[in-house]
């Protein structure tokens, strides 16, 4: 609690409401002098610090390990000794996508370095063949411009062939699309949508081998992924509303039941990534390899499991009736998600540079 004297003016500088104490009944502001000493901001800093602290393990404890406690005390009135959910779900999930996008992955690790080197054949001067090797540095700029030239020829040619007959759309290559599309009959002409997706699909295998079409997919899909899922929350909540009592819950109430479940899932997912970085920095052993095994099947079993006990405790139903309704519930929503997911599949893939 704060030491600062009470200010004589009764006046709140906040609302302009009458204090007759050292907090105003209207706000909640205390009427203190504004001006502290770095001594008090020092102190008051420690104290919101610690505070948070404990609320904050308190909360994460609560939400990993109590399916369902942390919503049924929230929603009882006991909201100061825990984060709110939307403050919960928001650094969750800030964390959560920013480790994952700044941790690299283990396919982009081994990067080109500056000081390229390559082998090429030559002739000495007996006339024989033999392999020299060309460090890239020592390249002049026009023997570099040319190279480059050439490897982005070869690569080209090389991303052709390799994807012939991937993702074959019955066109060869966009100048036969546009060919067709600008010349050919009426019957054959497509429409504005698919022409445009089917030209993005045939720039993009010009441009890229599978492997590297497989990696900006699953790069862009990381980034698109917090907005489906942000999305979807509403949804998920609407279904639980459907599924139970309209006098007795408000939606409301499912709102915060799915904050904290989807807080979990993202929690859950910070875990199991944390520790499988984790897990590959060490030599792989058959230990290692079954303490990864097993590590990985507790994770993503209790974030399978969870809801279950999480819905029987929060809605106080039979667990027949609460097991029932949460198999329901987990195949609608099976549903609407994989629906979901097909439209950010398609808006991953248009993004895809």
């Amino acid at each position: 609690m704060s030491k600062s004297p009470v200010r004589k003016d009764k006046t709140c500088l906040n609302c302009n409401y009458v204090v007759e104490n050292r907090y105003c009944p209207n706000c909640g502001q205390e009427n203190t002098d504004t001006r502290k000493t770095f001594h008090h901001l020092f102190v008051h800093f420690f104290e919101d610090l610690t505070h948070y602290e404990n609320a904050f393990w308190k909360t994460i404890k609560n939400l990993l390990l109590k399916p369902a406690s942390l919503t049924r005390e929230y929603l009882s009135g006991k909201r100061l000794s825990y984060l709110a959910p939307v403050r919960l779900y928001i650094f969750i999930s800030f964390v959560t996508f920013f480790l994952i996008s700044v941790i690299p992955n283990s396919a982009t690790d081994n990067l080109i370095k500056g000081d390229e080197s390559f082998t090429v054949k030559t002739v000495d001067k007996n006339g024989k063949e033999k392999d020299s090797v060309i460090h890239r540095k020592d390249l002049s700029l026009p023997e570099l411009m040319k190279k480059d030239e050439m490897e982005q020829k070869l690569k080209k040619y090389s991303n052709s062939q390799q994807n012939e007959g991937f993702l074959n759309l019955g066109y060869k290559n966009v100048r036969e699309l546009d060919s067709l599309q600008k010349y050919g009959p009426k019957e054959d002409k497509l429409g504005e949508w698919e022409y445009n997706m089917i030209k993005k699909t045939l720039v993009i295998k010009e441009k890229n081998t599978k492997k590297e079409m497989l990696d900006k997919f699953l790069e862009a899909a990381r980034h698109n992924f917090p907005k489906t899922l942000f999305i979807y929350m509403p949804l998920f909540a609407f279904i639980l509303w459907i599924f139970h009592g309209k006098r007795r819950w408000y939606y409301f109430d499912h709102g915060i039941f799915t904050l904290h479940y989807f807080s979990f899932l993202l929690l859950c997912s910070l875990i199991l990534f944390a520790f499988r970085k984790t897990m590959n920095c060490f030599v792989d052993t058959t230990f290692t390899d079954v303490l990864s095994n097993i590590g990985n099947t507790v994770i993503i079993v209790w974030m399978f499991y969870y809801f279950f006990p999480a819905h029987h405790r929060f809605y106080g139903e039979t667990r027949l009736i609460s097991f029932l309704k949460s198999i329901a519930m987990f195949v609608i929503n099976s549903i609407l998600m994989s629906i979901l997911l097909v439209v950010f599949i398609i808006y991953t893939f248009i993004n895809i540079h």
